[in-house]
């Protein structure tokens, strides 16, 4: 593994515990600790844990903060008035690409955090101070590497971290999904996630993220790598940012547009103006195949309408089918039937809802 990669606090504890590691987003990360599949079902049967904290947590606070944040990112944090309420959004560029998605969490209206993906934080940290200085905001963006994060996923996961951690208990039992909690020493315990399970996401001093890790491996959450957290997801119909979208998609191409808030005319956040005046003749929606083969990124998916392309894909645990999301000719509906080019041959298909699973159940039967 290069010396150049970035490791999270926990590196020591997935490479003693024989984790496999590879390079992602220039961070070493445990791609699994032995056996993905058996990883993926602990999440959805019991109760698996993520190292997350390759994720930048990052502090925007001043008089200013929501009023930059209203322009800044494509969902209307106004709607966030109750402290730890969270929202999900895309943060855009002036012609409504996508530049992260993220998620933001209100605890007071000079008081914000934002969680971006590792892969674009240097970026996302330069434009959100550009915007800020450009705009003339009140407003500090600081990045906050000295915490760690880790996610506890599955229909156990909170009962064990209450086990595991019992003075969160009383503050975080009531939590609604997409709010957390926040408790003394800059620990964090939202309910969200990345898997289409219950579950938390968990924020704590650096220095403290190795206990946190061991104490729920002790009461039986399994460690769990980014194989996993591939395959949960895309069951879970959620985006990957970098393969579903980027730059140069906007978020209606992506099947986010229900993360846009158009309805305070009065709000042009960045990339308004063009979401506003564009439109696309395809869909974003759900594939799975119907014979034996694994679907991947950029495939070429044959319909009656013309091209598409899977923009993710892989071999589902939970279904035993290869499932993926195609961004597909317009006019093509759940239930048609398309081929996918799998190395050549083509290989029939079905246009489905999704997700494909949630809680545990499998919404599109295979």
């Amino acid at each position: 593994m290069s010396a150049e990669l970035k490791r999270t606090p926990l590196a020591n504890v997935h490479l003693a515990a024989g984790a496999r590691m590879v390079d992602f987003g220039g961070w070493e990360m445990p791609v699994n600790y032995g056996s993905q599949i058996e990883e993926h079902h602990a999440v959805r049967r019991d109760a698996g844990m993520f190292d997350v904290s390759h994720m930048l947590n990052v502090d925007v606070v001043g008089a200013d903060a929501t009023t930059f944040l209203r322009k800044l990112i494509a969902n209307d944090v106004a709607k966030l008035t109750q402290a730890g309420k969270a929202l999900y959004s895309c943060m855009l560029n002036p012609q409504g690409g996508v530049i992260d998605d993220l998620i933001a969490y209100f605890f007071t209206p000079t008081q914000w955090r934002l969680v971006v993906n590792a892969g674009t934080a240097e970026k996302d940290i330069a434009w959100m101070q550009r915007v800020a200085a450009s705009g003339g905001f009140n407003v500090t963006v600081t990045p906050r590497r000295d915490l760690a994060m880790v996610a506890v996923q599955g229909p156990n996961a909170r009962a064990k971290v209450w086990a595991t951690r019992p003075a969160w208990r009383a503050s975080t039992e009531s939590l609604g999904v997409f709010s957390g909690a926040q408790f003394p020493g800059d620990t964090m315990v939202a309910r969200t996630g990345y898997t289409g399970e219950d579950g938390f996401e968990i924020v704590v001093p650096a220095s403290e993220v190795e206990q946190l890790w061991r104490d729920l491996t002790a009461q039986g959450v399994a460690p769990c790598g980014l194989g996993a957290r591939d395959t949960l997801r895309l069951e879970a119909g959620m985006n990957l940012y970098g393969q579903d979208m980027d730059e140069l998609i906007h978020p209606n191409q992506a099947g986010l547009t229900w993360t846009v808030s158009l309805k305070d005319a009065d709000r042009r956040f960045i990339g308004r103006d063009a979401i506003e005046q564009f439109a696309d003749p395809r869909v974003f929606i759900g594939l799975k195949l119907l014979d034996r083969g694994v679907m991947r990124a950029h495939m070429v998916v044959r319909t009656a309408q013309g091209l598409g392309e899977v923009t993710s894909g892989t071999m589902s645990p939970t279904m035993g089918v290869s499932v993926g999301f195609g961004r597909l000719p317009q006019g093509v509906a759940v239930g048609d039937q398309v081929e996918i080019d799998i190395r050549g041959k083509w290989v029939p298909a079905e246009v489905c809802k999704l997700p494909f699973v949630r809680n545990g159940q499998v919404l599109t039967h295979a």
